[in-house]
């Protein structure tokens, strides 16, 4: 166990939710700085992240931070997954929140998850309303961690290097788990774009990512199968990159 101070001394709310992911990376104790996040005042949280980068930034690390803790501590909650993600993990400015809430009502602003990316929530409640992003970055799938070993590796992301962050973690997790034929035009994807079509923009979306990236060549029109997703608990893959 580390011997580095528990209680959080940063300015920022950003800053808090960085330092809470590096102290479940290094397994160091974090009551002083969920207390921290407990006691934020919604309204100053709002304000402070006032752009999409901001609180894309900090959700993100706060998801994946929550996660790693609580499964760390009793994996056995990971059995019941469905329940699990609907489980209150973390208290943010007083407001208990869920995996869900996070990942579907705050970082994908307010959709449903079963909805394939189609369909928003038509009630969203009042804290979620206040704190989700304005514009979805389907990127941000690539860079959430729920568990499982199919998920994609942890990074502590900064808002002024986010868009490069996201892209970082775009290419490598596309890289390493999509299987492209050549010969056939035929690619192997992952799962994550079945069950989020509509958020990568459909078919057309799908294939303009796989380009962008590099992964199937510009002037292909590749038909599409979804790998297999493996829901195994894997804690504590965090990526070699800052």
């Amino acid at each position: 166990m580390s011997a580095r101070p528990s209680h959080p001394k940063h300015e920022s709310a950003l800053e808090v939710a960085a330092a809470y992911l590096q102290r479940v990376r290094g397994g160091d104790e974090t009551d002083a700085i969920r207390t921290a996040l407990a006691d934020l005042d919604s309204d100053a949280l709002a304000s402070e992240l006032d752009s999409d980068s901001r609180r894309r930034a900090f959700w993100t690390n706060i998801y994946n931070a929550a996660i790693q803790e609580t499964l760390s501590s009793d994996p056995s909650m990971y059995d019941g997954r469905y329940s699990f993600f609907r489980k209150h993990i973390i208290v943010i400015a007083g407001e208990p929140l869920s995996p869900d809430d996070i990942e579907h009502g705050i970082l994908r602003g307010s959709m449903l998850g079963w909805g394939f990316g189609y369909i928003p929530n038509p009630f969203p409640g009042s804290f979620e309303r206040t704190h989700r992003v304005d514009e979805l970055d389907p990127r941000i799938h690539f860079a959430l961690n729920c568990g499982a070993t199919s998920c994609p590796p942890i990074a502590v992301y900064d808002h002024e290097r986010l868009d490069e962050q996201l892209d970082v973690a775009s290419a490598s997790y596309l890289e390493q788990e999509v299987v492209y034929n050549f010969d056939t035009e035929h690619a192997v994807i992952p799962r994550l774009f079945l069950w989020f079509r509509g958020d990568f923009g459909g078919r057309s979306g799908i294939r303009e990512l796989l380009q962008q990236y590099g992964i199937v060549p510009e002037n292909a029109s590749p038909s599409f199968s979804y790998d297999d997703y493996d829901w195994s608990l894997s804690l504590g893959e965090f990526a070699n990159r800052t």
